[in-house]
């Protein structure tokens, strides 16, 4: 059954958390090559298979004692904090690096030739190989270890990846140059503390 609060919990943080990450510039890249279609088609396929896999991961992490749970989601959410806060004061220079670096990647081509399927396939290719080990692949998992209903976070989760990803296809240029991504960087830093405080009342309340 789907419970809407835990899609709506799991789907604002990720939305934040992916806002400033590598994979909203590595679609934004896509989309000066490709039509932008094709790419949110390619780029939002390969985000569900990457959030069935976490979730899939969560779901096994769930069998372990409780206290183990906590303290493991309690070490995700704190190392995402910790490396949100590191890179803010350098987000935007590492975003230019970064688009440079997706650029390269599809350098071959101008985009103007390749049908819809080989640009969504390139698109999933692409994001499929950047998002390993992503935070929002490791917040994805944590809710459902964390939460149970592997279905509802998946929705939110999933939901909260295409419309990033949407908007990194139709107006990534645009909202480049005027997201603060460091301010943004210490929002999704805040929120991954707030979850680290609320995991510890609960890890304690499990000892």
């Amino acid at each position: 059954m789907i419970d809407f609060g835990l899609v709506a919990l799991v789907f604002g943080p990720i939305v934040l958390l992916e806002l400033p990450d590598k994979t909203f510039v590595a679609t934004l890249v896509l989309s000066t090559r490709y039509r932008p279609l094709a790419v949110w088609i390619g780029v939002g396929l390969a985000f569900g298979v990457q959030c069935l896999v976490a979730v899939t991961a969560g779901q096994a992490i769930s069998y372990l004692p409780e206290w183990v749970v906590h303290t493991a989601t309690l070490v995700i959410f704190l190392l995402g904090a910790v490396v949100l806060i590191r890179s803010a004061p350098s987000a935007a220079a590492e975003e230019k690096e970064q688009e440079a670096e997706f650029a390269e990647q599809v350098a071959n081509d101008d985009g103007r030739g390749p049908s819809m399927r080989r640009a969504a396939v390139a698109s999933f290719l692409v994001i499929f190989a950047a998002e390993w080990g992503d935070l929002s692949q490791l917040f994805t998992a944590s809710f459902v270890s964390h939460h149970g209903n592997p279905l509802s976070v998946f929705i939110g989760s999933w939901a909260a990846l295409l419309l990033v990803s949407g908007l990194a296809a139709l107006a990534g240029r645009w909202l480049v140059q005027r997201m603060p991504l460091a301010l943004l960087h210490y929002i999704g830093a805040a929120v991954c503390l707030g979850f680290a405080v609320w995991t510890a009342f609960q890890l304690v309340g499990s000892l």
